[in-house]
């Protein structure tokens, strides 16, 4: 733990290429407040079971995902990151969280409701259901003080904050009631296919997202080709939702203002900004491509540091279940 530094959990799950969309909503500003705080960072494989995987894909997934953290600037000296089933604390807290639950506060879940409106009623799962306590217990288990999340996941931390609450009001002080803190920009990339969903790995569409792992070649025409409208102004308007997403990618990578942008495209149509975008974003990322290439060939390299992560943050996981256990009765001979 670092002394005088208020601590924060970020969670990633391992399912799918890292795109664009987790590298400016997420990564980006971990990477940023490395010094700020006292960070831990999660890979959530355990959330990623939810839905059906291939137990080798995961692995490999978990793997990559970890070396691309690595090769975006995390550094291991400074930051805990983590493979949550490596601490068994997760799941341990949930379960207890889970019997304090009522199952109303999980029925609001809109998150749950779109995810289960597109499954079969067998295929809909007790773990799909209940993710948001695991997601919960992730957080309460380090004493958390902030938890960036983007817009869709504010509804889970409120329901952090209300089963800290009633524990709280049960049990007595127990837990740290964690805040969340969501990006002023960034926080919410849309596809370039469909700018009226947000940028995801489950979305199948070949032109949907830009991943971080993408040659040149593949980007380029991913960002030419993306969605806009038939007007001809480049401005900031966020009814204009292609438009306004592509300007906002292009504010992050350059930390232009907004009227600096529109100035710098006055007059100029969407194939010279496209091409632009472009290049701003194939350079941005090629320090990472190139990154992650290295580390990715060096055998060991990258479950050593994930070790050594698991190792920094579990006498901090193993202290609050042991607090949790001793308030709720649990754990008599330890």
């Amino acid at each position: 733990m670092t002394l005088n530094k208020k601590r924060v959990l970020s969670g990633i799950q391992p399912s799918g290429s890292v795109h664009l969309g987790n590298y400016l909503g997420a990564i980006q500003n971990w990477v940023k407040s490395q010094d700020e705080h006292d960070n831990f960072f999660c890979i959530v494989d355990l959330h990623a079971i939810t839905l059906p995987q291939d137990p080798q894909k995961l692995r490999a997934s978990i793997r990559e995902l970890a070396g691309i953290l690595f090769a975006c600037g995390l550094d291991p000296k400074k930051v805990s990151l983590f493979v949550q089933s490596d601490i068994a604390e997760h799941s341990e807290l949930a379960w207890i969280l889970n019997c304090s639950t009522p199952m109303g506060w999980l029925n609001r879940m809109t998150q749950f409701k779109d995810k289960s409106a597109q499954k079969k009623e067998k295929d809909i799962t007790l773990g799909l259901f209940a993710y948001p306590v695991l997601m919960a217990a992730d957080i309460l288990l380090y004493d958390t003080d902030y938890v960036p999340v983007g817009e869709d996941q504010k509804q889970h931390i409120e329901l952090t904050r209300d089963l800290a609450e009633k524990f709280n009001s049960n049990f007595g002080e127990t837990f740290k009631i964690p805040t969340p803190v969501i990006p002023r920009i960034g926080a919410r990339v849309m596809g370039l296919d469909d700018p009226e969903k947000k940028m995801s790995k489950s979305e199948t569409g070949a032109r949907h997202a830009v991943f971080l792992l993408d040659e040149p070649d593949v980007i380029r025409p991913k960002i030419m080709k993306a969605t806009t409208d038939s007007l001809r102004s480049i401005v900031f308007d966020e009814s204009r939702k292609g438009l306004f997403n592509l300007l906002s990618i292009y504010q992050i990578f350059t930390g232009f203002s907004k009227e600096q942008i529109e100035k710098e495209f006055d007059g100029k149509g969407y194939g010279e900004f496209k091409t632009r975008l472009a290049d701003v974003v194939i350079e941005s990322l090629r320090p990472v491509r190139e990154k992650y290439a290295q580390i990715s060939n060096d055998p060991g390299y990258i479950e050593t540091l994930l070790k050594e992560g698991a190792e920094k943050v579990r006498p901090v996981a193993q202290f609050v279940l042991k607090r949790v256990k001793d308030c709720v009765g649990l754990g008599l001979s330890r």
